[in-house]
């Protein structure tokens, strides 16, 4: 699996960091002004939040924030893109126009005095620095032997992969494959808290999520209190009953994931897979899964290179061939998109898997 960031210690690290220079504002969207700043030919953004007493309170935008602003407002992304490069001033006024011609209560998320997120006052925040708390210590703690794999804090997302090496099964003879779990979340909105079983394979350190047993949980909750004037929302105090709950609850996901039944049935997945051959073309193979997911031409062309050779034309062969390829790619994000692909991979029936292996 592709590697991040070098320790738990770093994370932990990082993740304080993170967590001591956040600060989230709650807005009508009356109380908003977007601001555009020439550079040259192309625009940036920030965002002006009026608060009380006639406070104004001005927020550099990064490119994530700026995409969801113009989803909440309705102006469709190509457009947006080409004022954001050629006509930042137009693109501010035409946001001005639809933030008090349609008014909206936001949250604003930002971290180091910019702007990173702009969401629903609905939105309901499970940050880092709850999961740094709540889950590591009991990892730690509670299941003896356990090995962070691999660990990442992108702009997007928080992953958090670990392995219990005493937990080993072969899925054939000498390939040999060991329990994990795998975490994740956003503080942004890209995507729902999550825990899913992990499986971690040595020959050639693959990494694939268990798609069909997770917990996960939205981060949509009770709306924030936005009044008449843009505030600061405070951290949420220690964990309220149903958040307690909660990660209570997450804990107890995390300890399952490496419950023998729950590895045995995994892996037998896995071994079913090794008897459903690639029948047709490999080539065309590979364009049928691409077509039905979404992969990139280059993606194709990585994952058929990897197939070919790890010398396995079936359906085990093609997860191995996505997982591995996910190793080559630069973005941490994308990888772990492959990973998740690599176990919805496993999970296909056979009648779902014949288009792919029967293409010619």
């Amino acid at each position: 699996m592709k590697q991040g960031i070098g320790s738990v210690q770093e994370l932990l690290e990082t993740i304080q960091h993170q967590a001591d220079n956040k600060v989230d504002y709650a807005s009508h969207s009356g109380n908003i002004d977007v601001v555009a700043s020439v550079i040259g030919h192309n625009g940036n953004l920030k965002l002006k939040l009026r608060g009380a007493e006639e406070e104004e309170l001005l927020l550099p935008m990064n490119d994530i924030a700026s995409r969801q602003l113009g989803e909440k407002i309705g102006i469709p992304a190509k457009y947006f893109d080409r004022m954001l490069k050629d006509a930042p001033d137009l693109l501010a006024h035409n946001a001005n126009h639809w933030l008090q011609q349609e008014p909206k209560k936001m949250m604003i998320r930002t971290m180091f005095g910019k702007a990173r997120a702009v969401l629903s006052d609905k939105y309901q925040r499970i940050d880092n620095i709850d999961l740094a708390e709540q889950i590591l210590p009991m990892m730690r703690d509670e299941l003896k032997g356990l090995k962070i794999a691999s660990t990442e804090i992108t702009e997007k997302r928080l992953y958090i992969k670990a392995v219990l090496p005493t937990l080993r099964r072969d899925v054939k003879v000498g390939d040999t494959v060991e329990a994990g779990v795998w975490i994740s979340n956003s503080e942004i909105g890209f995507g729902q808290f999550e825990v899913a079983p992990f499986i971690h394979r040595l020959i050639c350190l693959n990494g694939q999520k268990v798609n069909d047993a997770k917990f996960a949980r939205r981060h949509v909750g009770a709306r924030a209190d936005v009044n008449d004037y843009t505030y600061s929302v405070l951290s949420d105090e220690t964990l309220k009953a149903d958040d307690k709950a909660f990660m209570l609850k997450a804990r107890d996901v995390v300890k399952a994931a490496f419950e023998e039944k729950v590895f045995e049935h995994n892996v037998n997945q896995l071994r079913e897979t090794t008897e459903r051959k690639i029948e047709g073309d490999p080539t065309k193979a590979i364009a049928v899964l691409g077509k039905t997911t979404g992969l990139l031409e280059q993606e194709q062309s990585g994952i058929l290179r990897k197939l070919i050779e790890g010398a396995d034309l079936s359906q085990f062969g093609m997860v191995q061939a996505v997982t591995a390829y996910s190793q080559d790619v630069e973005s941490y994000d994308r990888a772990s998109e492959l990973e998740e692909l690599g176990g919805k991979l496993v999970t296909l029936s056979p009648s779902e898997w014949q288009p792919i292996a029967a293409a010619a």
